[in-house]
């Protein structure tokens, strides 16, 4: 269920600027960027790039999604 919820204008703008960029509606920017924050403060001890890119890789298809090799195993 979506809410109306007010926010800066300058915040408002950064997230339609990153949605464009990310392919995302900017109420799913947002939502995003709140995703980001929540687990960054439930985790403090894990990077915010490390903690991004998790959220990203999870809501991916699962058959885009390719096998981990650990470093020493690369070709």
């Amino acid at each position: 269920m979506g809410m109306p919820v007010r926010i800066d204008d300058t915040l408002y703008n950064q997230a339609r600027a990153q949605a464009q960029a990310e392919r995302r509606t900017i109420a799913g920017q947002i939502e995003f960027w709140a995703i980001v924050g929540r687990t960054a403060l439930d985790n403090p001890d894990l990077p915010i790039d490390f903690i991004r890119d998790l959220i990203v890789a999870r809501a991916e298809e699962p058959s885009l999604s390719s096998e981990f090799v650990p470093e020493g195993n690369r070709p």
